[in-house]
């Protein structure tokens, strides 16, 4: 069992900076990989990133590497992602979701266990 609640999204210019945090309860936070995905309106949720159970690996979609970052601080059971260089083309409702293993992973969300209700980030041309 798990809760997953985000912050951090809102309305920003292109080229800007935001950082996403996803608090987590109700799970042994520590044990489980965490990602993020995003999903644009009429579109399938797209794989963002995910960082394994120690934040020792990372994996990103080739959409966002070397703009987006994914980590985590398991002492407050918390996950980033820190948006920088950010384009009209990630304007998106951003989901953290909890792995079902401690491996982090590419794209599938069937190793997602659970989902974060998102928050909307808007960058505005």
């Amino acid at each position: 069992q798990a809760q997953l609640v985000e912050s951090g999204g809102g309305l920003v210019q292109a080229g800007g900076s935001l950082r996403l945090s996803c608090a987590a309860s109700g799970r042994t936070f520590s044990n489980y990989a965490m990602g993020w995905f995003r999903q644009a309106p009429g579109k399938e949720r797209e794989f963002v990133a995910t960082v394994s159970w120690n934040g020792g690996s990372t994996v990103y979609a080739d959409s966002v590497k070397g703009r987006f970052t994914i980590a985590r601080d398991n002492a407050k059971n918390t996950v980033y992602l820190q948006m920088n260089s950010l384009k009209s083309e990630d304007t998106a409702v951003y989901y953290c979701a909890a792995g079902s293993t401690g491996s982090a992973w590419y794209s599938s969300t069937r190793r997602v266990a659970y989902w974060g209700q998102g928050t909307q980030v808007t960058v505005s041309s």
